[in-house]
């Protein structure tokens, strides 16, 4: 493991995602997931999310496509999240959910938009 991107990756995980999210998904880790968690860190968020080819607006874009895309609503939700800590707007998420309606299909733009819409209700409640 190259520790140095690692400790990039760990950095931008808990940027995105939240430090409690991450801290707890490393936590629960065990023997046999520990190296999927590592590996998820150092190659996910260290190299590819850790490059300077994208910033992390346009990679949050490209993974609210892909994870619709690929019908990923767990993951969807949690990168639905993070795109605001990356400088998403509302307005700006309403579009890419209009797009994948139009590009993955209806089914995956409603269920698209019940995520965010479960997201947007939580985030109105904590700012309440």
């Amino acid at each position: 493991m190259d520790k140095e991107v690692f400790e990039t990756g760990l950095a931008i995980r808990k940027s995105v995602l939240g430090e409690a999210y991450v801290e707890n998904a490393l936590a629960n880790a065990d023997d046999f997931s520990r190296p999927f968690q590592e590996y998820v860190t150092e190659y996910c968020w260290g190299a590819i999310w850790g490059s300077d080819g994208l910033d992390r607006k346009q990679r949050s874009l490209l993974n609210l496509g892909m994870l619709a895309g690929a019908s990923r609503w767990q993951e969807f939700e949690l990168h639905f999240r993070g795109s605001f800590v990356n400088g998403m707007t509302e307005r700006e998420l309403q579009d890419v959910i209009m797009q994948i309606g139009c590009y993955c299909g209806i089914p995956a733009g409603i269920e698209a938009m019940r995520v965010a819409r479960r997201v947007l209700a939580e985030r109105a409640q904590r700012e309440e």
